[in-house]
């Protein structure tokens, strides 16, 4: 199902997405490339829904996109070919912040450095932290798993797309809502990437993973994925039932 092409076509969804605190730093609605926070981290798209600057008690969700190999390099205006910081360029009702952060040429997605984009972006910005997703596609899907199953603790939802895990580390993530797409025809990232990963959590006894593969499709399972409103409706419906702090402070006192 693609999604309607006026700008008001996530109005719904925004309602759904407030929530009230006390007020922060002003910003401007918008998508914007931002500088990496500091040497040898990731410049970054910023998006900000319509409404952020005029709602200063509002608390937002956070949605984080990994791209894939295509876009990696100097240029951070081609995080925005697909998925969702492309939707919000033309939506400005898209109804999470986001932020799409830069790979480098040649360069993987380093998990340490993605925590350091995070922490800065949940301090700096009024985010939910309670409402923070994780999506990728492709390499960037291979990093949502592995990001992922490293700190479940940190994301209400993940949205693997066109990726694979591994699945020695899926039980991790037997508590978080997870749904993974592939096309069945993909030859770069076969599906028995998405397919390994939903079995190993389910045999850890979770419950909430959902695996969808799009007939006669190849690697460009993003398109149907990120195109559809029930990819997003079915972020905005989970959250972690404690803030990421206190559940991994709980986790070290558990540890001693």
């Amino acid at each position: 199902m693609k999604l309607p092409k006026n700008s008001f076509a996530f109005a719904p969804l925004a309602a759904i997405a407030l929530a009230f605190s006390p007020p922060a730093f002003a910003q401007s609605d918008g998508q914007s490339p931002q500088p990496a926070i500091e040497a040898g981290n990731y410049p970054y798209q910023l998006f900000l829904p319509r409404g952020y600057t005029a709602d200063s008690r509002a608390n937002w969700p956070l949605l984080i996109f990994l791209h894939g190999s295509g876009e990696r390099g100097n240029d951070v205006a081609k995080v925005k070919v697909h998925g969702p910081p492309k939707i919000a360029d033309r939506t400005p009702d898209f109804p999470f912040v986001t932020v799409s952060p830069l790979l480098g040429a040649d360069q993987d997605w380093d998990v340490a450095k993605l925590d350091q984009l995070l922490d800065h972006v949940t301090k700096t910005l009024r985010i939910d932290p309670t409402r923070v997703y994780l999506t990728g596609l492709s390499r960037g899907g291979h990093a949502s798993w592995r990001w992922a199953t490293a700190e479940p603790h940190r994301f209400a939802a993940v949205a693997p797309v066109a990726g694979r895990g591994d699945p020695t580390t899926a039980c991790a993530l037997k508590d978080t809502p997870v749904w993974a797409f592939h096309g069945d025809r993909d030859d770069v990232v076969v599906p028995e990437g998405s397919f390994a990963m939903a079995r190993a959590i389910r045999a850890c006894g979770g419950r909430v993973s959902r695996l969808t593969i799009y007939p006669d499709l190849g690697h460009n399972s993003w398109d149907p994925a990120y195109d559809d409103p029930a990819l997003y409706l079915w972020l905005l419906s989970h959250r972690l039932p404690t803030p990421p702090d206190a559940a991994a402070n709980k986790k070290t006192k558990e540890r001693k």
